[in-house]
């Protein structure tokens, strides 16, 4: 992906504008009092997929942090991976009058319709970490390189293979699996991999024993772990009776565990059966921990308390006339607009830098790897 930014730049906070906002489904609230048709205090709309990740937790919690902090009130929903629920959630935050709202879409398709009600109610919408697709009614985008994303995790699996510096010219086995075929990131996620690794597979020096390399054979439908798990599992049965797995491109932390169950229940960890390179994302601590433990290999870090203060500053700034920053104002077509977006950079964390990249800045505490 074209347009490699640098990390978050800091915009300042403004005055609040105000809306009354009642209490309903799952939400929490936050901020001043508001007076009748003043500009302060206002409330905003954040919905996020699903309280099943630790990861989206998180999003939420920042996101509702950050707003408050500029004087902001909230209103804090979570689809529990269910689009229609989703859908009526951001319907009842408009009825409600947000004035704007910050999605982070389960189904990044079915938008269309609510969107136009918040475009007609005069609700900026900012699109959050997953990009919401075939609507004109999308104002800005925050989220990461997702591109880059995929390349870290391609260029581990390279590297650690001995592929990148010719140390080992392979055949190596590997097996591909990518994200929710209903998540915008999952084809940018999977294409940064297959950057990197295609070469190699071309060349005969990475073997996919499954033969599906295809988008379409290897999505994992609402990112489920077991969904994945269940998938591993039909490959060893089916294309390694006598071979042996060397590598798994993995794009999300849940979905590695779910690998490595499968693989440890095919004996895989054992002292005669090492596991394979497994990749992941998220820097989740079930995950830091597999890592720490030598089963996982790697994890994506992606500052999520960063990516919150980017979508709070679009929203602070849109309802100030402002215009929100920037860094990319090109790559992402939405399928009726060019988004414009602030990406910020990944990391790849292993066991070698997880202690200085996730514990040392606060991001996960290392009371909860012990």
């Amino acid at each position: 992906m074209r347009n490699r930014r640098s990390a978050l730049a800091t915009m300042a906070g403004a005055a609040s504008l105000a809306l009354a906002l009642s209490a309903c489904g799952q939400s929490s609230e936050g901020g001043s009092e508001e007076k009748a048709g003043s500009s302060e205090g206002a409330t905003i709309g954040i919905a996020m997929p699903t309280k099943s990740s630790e990861r989206w937790i998180a999003d939420g919690n920042n996101v509702k942090k950050d707003l408050e902090s500029k004087g902001y009130k909230t209103k804090l929903v979570y689809g529990e991976d269910d689009p229609d629920q989703q859908v009526s959630q951001i319907e009842n935050l408009i009825t409600q009058g947000v004035k704007a709202l910050i999605v982070a879409a389960i189904d990044n398709k079915s938008m269309n319709n609510v969107l136009q009600q918040a475009k007609d109610a005069d609700i900026p919408v900012i699109s959050y970490d997953r990009l919401i697709l075939g609507t004109e009614n999308v104002d800005y985008y925050a989220s990461f390189d997702n591109e880059k994303v995929g390349e870290l995790q391609g260029n581990y699996i390279v590297e650690k293979l001995g592929l990148k510096d010719g140390s080992k010219k392979g055949p190596f086995n590997i097996e591909l699996f990518a994200g929710s075929n209903d998540d915008n990131n999952t084809r940018y996620f999977f294409q940064g991999a297959m950057n990197v690794l295609q070469p190699y597979i071309d060349k005969k020096q990475l073997v996919v024993r499954s033969k599906q390399t295809a988008l379409t054979q290897v999505t994992t439908l609402r990112w489920d772990g077991g969904t994945a798990q269940k998938r591993m599992d039909d490959i060893l049965t089916s294309a390694y009776k006598t071979e042996r797995v060397d590598a798994v491109l993995s794009p999300y932390d849940g979905i590695s565990i779910g690998i490595l169950s499968a693989l440890k229940s095919d004996d895989y960890g054992s002292k005669n059966k090492p596991l394979p390179v497994v990749t992941g994302q998220d820097a989740e601590v079930a995950s830091v921990k597999s890592i720490i433990a030598d089963q996982q290999s790697m994890t994506v870090y992606k500052d999520t308390r960063e990516l919150a203060k980017v979508a709070s500053n679009m929203v602070d700034a849109l309802l100030n006339d402002k215009k929100p920053e920037t860094n990319d104002t090109e790559t992402y077509d939405n399928g009726s607009k060019v988004v414009p977006a602030y990406l910020l950079e990944p990391v790849a964390v292993d066991k070698a830098n997880y202690q200085k990249v996730v514990v040392d800045s606060g991001y996960i505490k290392e009371s909860d790897l012990n």
